[in-house]
């Protein structure tokens, strides 16, 4: 049996998985996480056989997340669950270390195939997302905000949300100062002028926080 850590900060989302993996004789659950903390003690205490992840929880996630577990936990195989279809945000998850790539519209069988794909060794992503690839090739155009660091683009997220500095510290596990560094950092990558044109990019760009 696949036993598969379940890792999303929503519960209706947790819920469905664990009804569609009771079908399936092959595959079932190790644990769930709704952060990135709980993912790596699931880690550290449980035996896992492959991680399905979701990119945007509470703490450490998304590509941090994923270099943190590929560091600690090199051979694991990771799926992404993602709500986000973009190529560069699955670009930076496999470039981080994922083994593969879904988003959540994606339909039971194929999700269960590529559970079953990755976990014996291989690689999956979502084919909408490799048709995109193929086609839009080097010749896409990539967002302003892909030039900035991973802990950069989380707070540029979160900022967009309408977190304070002090929230975004709380969550990140970092202190104030850190995250008021990082935010004049990407406010002059991004040539940004004032929060209302931080704001209005996040919101046009769909940036996770």
């Amino acid at each position: 049996m696949i036993k598969v850590l379940i890792a999303d900060d929503h519960a209706i989302v947790r819920e469905g998985l664990r009804q569609l993996f009771a079908l399936c004789p092959d595959l079932g659950v190790a644990g769930e996480a709704v952060n990135g903390g709980q993912v790596l003690s699931h880690l550290r205490g449980g035996e896992v056989d492959l991680l399905l992840l979701d990119m945007a929880m509470s703490g450490i996630s998304g590509v941090d997340l994923i270099k943190r577990v590929r560091l600690h936990h090199g051979a694991l195989p990771v799926l992404v669950l993602s709500m986000h279809n973009e190529v560069q945000i699955a670009r930076r998850a496999l470039a981080a270390g994922a083994n593969g790539y879904l988003t959540k519209d994606c339909g039971a069988e194929t999700l269960t195939t590529a559970i079953r794909k990755v976990a014996s060794g291989g690689r999956y992503i979502d084919p909408r997302i490799v048709e995109r690839m193929v086609f839009e090739g080097d010749d896409e155009q990539a967002p302003p905000h892909e030039q900035l660091s991973s802990r950069e683009q989380r707070i540029l997220g979160l900022l967009g949300q309408g977190r304070t500095v002090n929230e975004i510290a709380a969550e990140l596990s970092i202190s104030n100062k850190t995250v008021s560094t990082h935010k004049a950092r990407l406010m002059q990558k991004m040539s940004f002028a004032n929060n209302a044109e931080l704001m209005r990019y996040v919101f046009t760009h769909d940036v996770m926080g």
